[in-house]
């Protein structure tokens, strides 16, 4: 039932977007405990999160977040539907495709500000 199907899947997915909730609960743990130093120290540590590498992370979290609760929704009707283990492939199938569909407006508005030089006219001064 397992042995690389989609049951196998979706329990490596979720142990492994339930390992990256917990380490961003860790670093907002730490970049939280900057502000016993002083709001100067933290504004600085919140300086780093408008960075594009982190917005990258920051849509890993999304999709860690949003799989794990879709794939959490799945596995309650596993168990708790009479039927559900038959309809594992299908319900692992719309978990995949409801990541996706809520994933895309999310990732716009997350990488929008980082690539705003994108959209943005030059200045009419820069040229001179």
């Amino acid at each position: 039932m397992y042995k690389g199907q989609s049951g196998m899947w979706s329990w490596l997915f979720h142990r492994i977007s339930g390992l990256g909730i917990l380490l961003f609960l860790f670093i907002h743990i730490v970049d939280i405990s900057m502000l016993s130093f002083g709001p100067d120290v933290y504004n600085q540590s919140v300086l780093l999160f408008d960075h594009w590498v982190v917005r990258l992370l920051s849509l890993a979290l999304v999709v860690a977040v949003l799989y794990h609760s879709f794939n959490g929704i799945r596995i309650m009707a596993i168990d708790f539907w009479r039927k559900g283990s038959r309809y594992q492939r299908l319900m692992f199938g719309i978990v995949l495709a409801a990541t996706i569909i809520v994933f895309i407006p999310m990732a716009y508005y997350i990488m929008g500000p980082a690539f705003q030089w994108l959209t943005q006219a030059p200045h009419p001064t820069a040229s001179r």
